[in-house]
């Protein structure tokens, strides 16, 4: 398995007060840790993967540091309380990106998730950039060829750019060039835009492509939560990628580009809890965070709530 390494049991750390109950446990207590990559010894879990990459970001001119991500955010999940669902965690380590081979880390992330999903194991991906997003969701069309999977990205950003080379800013744009090549139809909603923050040719992209959006104005109103489920409804298999600069800057400021609006915890939570309980929700990926600028945790710990609401919903 090229790229791959072993995740430091050192990470999964916290507070024991099984002297006070068996039941008091935390999720460094129930994670199972994966000294080697076997998904066939772990079927109908959640795997968690860590995407230790910055070199997207560096190629879209952004700040640097995301590589760092996958263990900050194990440190801060670990002393979490462990409920349903969590015990269903296993840590397959990281696939660590060699600067400036961003296509090869893509690649072998690509294959990590297709061995995984064919083993009927569920991705759960920390990245990295948003360059995680293409490699994430390339893995999971090539295993349900037949499907009609939808991809649901909860972003500030359209992420459709034109570029010579990948970046974290071209991941959808991509994933639907994919999506022409496999002679299937591209279902992509992006959840949280700001318009500020893209221009005129990316919001073309969008209509030209027939992504559904919903701008970051909107996300808190009832017709965010009805056309995310009518845009859900005919699909089979949703892959929900967020990027976490789609929170405002004050909840979230360990971004690549803190969003000066965003959508706050409790709003993106609201909108995705139906996705987790669907039925249909079969990889998911948190990327952007940036622990270089995160000088008290407060962005690890946003982080780690949302990670750890996702898997105690995930049906």
């Amino acid at each position: 398995m090229t790229h791959w390494q072993p995740v430091s049991p050192a990470l999964w750390q916290g507070r024991d007060d099984r002297a006070e109950s068996p039941n008091a446990l935390r999720l460094f207590q129930t994670i199972t840790l994966s000294p080697t990559f076997s998904p066939e010894m772990y079927r109908e879990k959640i795997a968690l993967l860590g995407f230790a990459c910055d070199e997207g970001v560096k190629r879209n001119q952004g700040r640097t540091g995301a590589a760092g991500a996958p263990d900050v955010l194990r440190k801060a999940l670990a002393n979490l309380a462990s409920h349903d669902g969590h015990h269903r965690l296993v840590d397959l380590g990281n696939i660590v990106a060699q600067a400036p081979d961003l296509e090869g880390a893509q690649q072998a992330l690509r294959n990590a998730v297709q061995r995984c999903q064919q083993e009927n194991i569920r991705t759960f991906v920390l990245g990295g950039g948003h360059e995680t997003a293409f490699a994430h969701g390339a893995g999971v069309l090539d295993v349900f060829p037949q499907a009609k999977v939808g991809i649901v990205n909860f972003d500030a950003h359209l992420d459709l750019r034109h570029a010579e080379q990948a970046t974290s800013g071209t991941p959808f744009r991509q994933l639907a060039q994919l999506c022409d090549e496999q002679q299937r139809e591209f279902h992509y909603a992006c959840i949280g835009v700001s318009r500020a923050a893209n221009t005129l040719a990316l919001w073309d992209e969008a209509q030209r492509l027939g992504v559904t959006v919903v701008e970051d104005l909107y996300c808190a109103k009832a017709q965010a939560q009805a056309q995310l489920a009518q845009f859900v409804a005919n699909l089979d298999v949703i892959y929900l990628t967020i990027d976490l600069d789609v929170l405002p800057v004050w909840e979230m400021p360990g971004v690549s580009a803190p969003a000066a609006l965003g959508v706050p915890l409790a709003t993106l939570l609201s909108l995705i809890e139906p996705l987790c309980r669907s039925g249909k929700l079969q990889a998911v990926d948190m990327v952007e965070f940036n622990p270089r600028f995160d000088d008290d945790g407060r962005a690890a710990r946003v982080a780690a709530r949302l990670g750890w609401q996702i898997a105690h919903w995930w049906h």
